[in-house]
């Protein structure tokens, strides 16, 4: 750490949040996901214009109007239009989503041996929260080898452990629930993080180049709770089953997976073609649309 941690309270406003953690020169992702209307907009922007006042009155005017908001918690390429890790430029944070557990989940974090004490603490909705801290000289690898690490010891979701993730930015009302939820956040230090001073052990099987289906098959026989990949894929199979528009079953799935994956559309694609030719299904048989009965896609985010 190149800093010594200095717990302080300082609010910030969704401008200043951005660019306490960023360079204004960086380039990053803002995510502006419509539920309701299956709309998604990624802007990748720079930083200066992500904090400005004009693009701040555009995101509030989105969120007043049933948007969510989210960031993209490490800078792109320069060159970049999407945020695939091919496009990240460095690693910047490293964090945790903890949706179970509530309050008690949080406090076993920040007691934790194994972590540093946070820069920043989001309550993202009632009893969820998306803790960060600040990190340098990490390469993507090493990234995502200690957010899974951190996932699997500390409780936090398996699913947010990807370098390209967004994070909601505070300030915003979660459109998650029927009540807004507006995301507070509190900073809890100014350090600037190595990968050093997390004392977490990162095995083979927390690299992203483990062999997924050596995990897959582990992980399904030693745990009774379903994966978000095996939710997606149970729904697939279920709404297929039922006769339903494949068309209609890829949105469906694309829009609840838009803050998780790089490139949702091709995900929800890939997951119901893989679903067609188990149930042997043919893309020309008709089908009738239908309203999702018991749908566990988990939505991004809390």
């Amino acid at each position: 750490m190149n800093q010594v941690e200095n717990p302080t309270a300082f609010v910030p406003s969704a401008s200043e949040y951005i660019l306490d953690n960023f360079e204004q020169t960086d380039r990053i992702a803002m995510l502006v996901l419509n539920r309701d209307f299956s709309e998604t907009i990624q802007r990748i922007t720079s930083v200066y214009k992500a904090s400005s006042p004009e693009f701040q009155a555009w995101l509030r005017y989105k969120n007043a109007n049933g948007s969510d908001i989210y960031i993209g918690m490490n800078p792109v390429r320069k060159d970049a239009s999407t945020r695939t890790k091919e496009d990240i430029e460095s690693i910047r944070h490293v964090y945790l989503d903890l949706d179970h557990g509530g309050p008690e989940a949080l406090e076993s974090v920040e007691n934790s041996s194994a972590v540093t004490k946070p820069n920043y603490v989001l309550t993202s909705s009632p009893g969820k929260f998306q803790v960060v801290w600040k990190v340098e000289g990490m390469s993507l690898e090493e990234a995502e080898g200690l957010l899974h690490a951190m996932a699997r010891e500390l409780g936090g979701d398996p699913a947010a452990t990807d370098a390209t993730r967004v994070l909601r930015l505070p300030g915003f009302a979660n459109k998650k629930y029927e009540t807004d939820f507006y995301v507070e956040v509190r900073r809890e230090s100014t350090g600037i993080y190595h990968l050093r001073d997390f004392k977490l052990h990162i095995d083979s099987q927390d690299s992203p180049s483990h062999n997924y289906d050596i995990r897959a098959k582990r992980d399904s026989s030693s745990r009774t709770n379903l994966s978000q990949s095996e939710h997606d894929w149970a729904f697939a199979k279920r709404a297929l089953a039922r006769r339903e528009d494949p068309k209609e079953v890829i949105r469906r799935i694309a829009q609840h997976r838009a803050a998780d994956k790089t490139n949702p559309e091709y995900y929800a694609r890939h997951t119901v073609e893989k679903a067609m030719a188990e149930l042997k299904v043919l893309p020309s048989q008709p089908r009738t649309s239908s309203p999702a009965e018991g749908e566990n896609n988990r939505e991004p985010g809390h």
